[in-house]
């Protein structure tokens, strides 16, 4: 049983070095006070970011007709091109007034499956059904060898975070078996001087699901909350990736860890800015209640049991506002 005591506000946000033998205990306070923590040592080659950043680049200075034509309406899993303006992430309280639209495009890509596979045929978010773009050589494939080595970062994550709960190192390791992923390619313009109040590159909200391991460019602008209702600056730190927990991780910890509000400005008016977020939560029906470490008879559970896919399926409804196209509640 790990002992509850009041998390301190973070000022900084620590960098964990995984091949570190206190990588499990530093994790573990940065998961109780803010929630993010950047990883170094993590093993994926630095040439292969370099290239998805380049293939990224690549992708946006597409032409318009040419993006639109992968939309991720089109998609069955929601995989494919979102324009500017196409998401309202700072929208999460149904009741609160409604926020502007985000400044950023994106592009998403699920699991890579035929269409025929049995996952891809329930139509689930992050299941794939990926469109890929004409007139750009190498980016599926370039893409999909990241996603893997991402993936492998984050079963190594997730061991570590296993092992800060005083849990077997392999505890997740059935709730991944076949896990929601999704990697988002992120272009955010120069922040316009004409933008709307509170009008953002990605509004203040916390994630969804697992876990995200986020690449970013030099000019940053990723800006965190701490305890004290705080926002300080996730400042790009070299050959480390930004690790977060979401929603389904604060659930399972029974709110021991932190699913933490975020946002995006950037910071520049004249440049674009690239981040690559990978998504990595947890098979769509797997059952998330509170862990056996999380819990006693002084702490019972915070939340009710749910499936993965119902937390995100309801998120998705208020951060897009439609539903994706033939999914089911239980199994988005």
């Amino acid at each position: 049983m790990i002992v509850y005591t009041p998390p301190k506000p973070a000022t900084t946000i620590p960098v964990v070095d995984l091949a570190g033998s206190g990588a499990a205990w530093e994790v573990h306070k940065a998961c109780r006070e803010i929630g993010f923590f950047y990883v170094a040592n993590h093993g994926v080659p630095q040439a292969l970011i370099d290239a998805q950043f380049d293939y990224s680049r690549g992708f946006y200075a597409l032409p318009a007709e040419q993006k639109l034509a992968i939309h991720m309406k089109k998609s069955p899993s929601t995989a494919g091109y979102e324009p500017i303006g196409g998401q309202i992430l700072d929208s999460q309280d149904p009741t609160a007034e409604k926020a502007p639209p985000d400044l950023k495009e994106s592009f998403y890509c699920a699991m890579e499956l035929p269409d025929d596979h049995p996952w891809a045929q329930k139509r689930i978010r992050g299941f794939g059904h990926n469109q890929w773009p004409q007139g750009l050589p190498g980016f599926r494939e370039q893409t999909l060898a990241y996603q893997a080595a991402i993936r492998a970062l984050g079963d190594r994550v997730l061991a570590v975070l296993a092992t800060s709960l005083e849990l077997p190192a392999g505890y997740f390791e059935p709730f991944y078996d076949m896990p929601g992923t999704t990697l988002r390619l992120l272009r955010y313009p120069p922040h316009p001087q004409a933008a709307l109040a509170n009008q953002l590159g990605a509004g203040a909200h916390t994630d969804w699901g697992g876990i995200t391991l986020l690449a970013q460019d030099g000019l940053g602008g990723l800006e965190v909350r701490n305890v004290d209702d705080e926002w300080i600056q996730a400042a790009p730190v070299p050959r480390t990736f930004v690790v977060n927990l979401g929603d389904l991780m604060q659930r399972w910890t029974n709110g021991l860890y932190r699913s933490n509000m975020h946002r995006v400005k950037n910071n520049s008016s004249s440049r674009d800015r690239y981040s690559i977020a990978f998504f990595y939560s947890p098979r769509p029906d797997s059952r998330i209640e509170c862990l056996p470490s999380c819990t006693d008879a002084a702490n019972p559970p915070k939340f009710a049991p749910c499936t993965a896919s119902e937390h995100t399926y309801e998120m998705f409804k208020r951060s897009y506002g439609f539903e994706p196209s033939a999914s089911k509640r239980g199994m988005m």
